[in-house]
């Protein structure tokens, strides 16, 4: 019962914080220069690595007065990975790993989002990688909502903005990818969102 009462309350402080800042029901997109894909691997416990998916669209669709009920799409393109070291890259990116020339994209749809604080949320949704679709949770805090600081003096950022960071772990071998595991792979998203005019 109190943790209903507490969600309660997080989603309409969540509500309060889209209705102060003037926002309204609309889809949002990415913006590619403003968003990162990054996810990291234990090297056989001697060091961590690290590399990024440098193509990443996706939509969000929110009602701010109804915030729980935000729809996120998001489409990865495998062959975007870049580790900052070619022979990796190309090594990840074979029939060893992610077999990108198979399965070009990873995809995350959204299923549920449950508010955990006036600008935070776990989003739960179905994550593709390699042709295995598993359940991942995002757990997600919002940095911005409304105009854009830079609108004012770059045509581009005027209109409305959203912005989110992202973290979660997974199993890649869940998803088939790999012929034995590294421990588990650590996600972070960072992204910026325009308002579609």
């Amino acid at each position: 019962m109190f943790r209903s009462f507490q969600s309660l309350l997080s989603v309409s402080a969540a509500a309060a914080l889209f209705a102060a800042s003037g926002a309204t029901a609309a889809q949002y997109k990415t913006d590619q220069g403003h968003t990162e894909v990054n996810f990291g691997w234990s090297h056989a416990g001697v060091s961590m690595q690290s590399a990024e998916f440098t193509v990443a669209d996706g939509t969000l669709d929110l009602d701010p007065e109804n915030p729980g009920d935000a729809k996120l799409n998001v489409t990865i393109k495998t062959e975007s990975l870049n580790s900052g070291f070619g022979p990796l890259d190309d090594h990840l990116k074979s029939k060893d790993f992610l077999e990108v020339a198979t399965y070009p994209e990873i995809t995350f749809t959204s299923t549920s989002v449950e508010a955990t604080g006036d600008k935070t949320a776990n989003v739960t949704g179905d994550l593709t990688i390699h042709g295995t679709t598993q359940p991942v949770t995002l757990a997600t805090e919002l940095t911005h909502v409304g105009p854009h600081p830079l609108g004012g003096v770059i045509d581009y950022y005027k209109g409305e903005w959203v912005a989110f960071t992202a973290q979660t772990e997974i199993d890649h071998m869940a998803f088939g990818v790999g012929g034995f595991s590294t421990g588990p792979i650590s996600i972070s998203i960072v992204t910026e969102m325009k308002a579609a005019e």
